[in-house]
């Protein structure tokens, strides 16, 4: 952050107060936020299992992963990734 700052000429508390304002949540916030929808696609388009997807964006516990995933998206990574590739093909079959 401190370097962002720099890069901004601000301070690392205005940089977080701007922050806060443009997203409505704090740096890190959005950055683990960020990391798990990309796991997701990852999941989904690329065939990673939940190992794979949480180490390509930086979690270094799989547990933490799956936590906050869970957390995040209401189940947990494999059955996440399981429901939303039913409900494409339910939807693929209605059309």
């Amino acid at each position: 952050m401190e370097e962002l700052a720099g890069v901004a000429r601000m301070g690392v508390s205005t940089l977080h107060r701007q922050f806060r304002d443009l997203t409505a949540m704090s740096p890190l916030q959005y950055q683990k936020q960020f990391r798990l929808q990309s796991a997701r696609q990852r999941m989904l388009m690329d065939g990673l299992d939940a190992t794979s997807a949480a180490y390509e964006v930086g979690y270094e516990s799989v547990s933490q992963f799956s936590r906050e995933y869970s957390r995040m998206f209401g189940l947990p990574p494999k059955r996440d990734i399981r429901a939303l590739r039913d409900a494409k093909v339910v939807a693929i079959d209605a059309a």
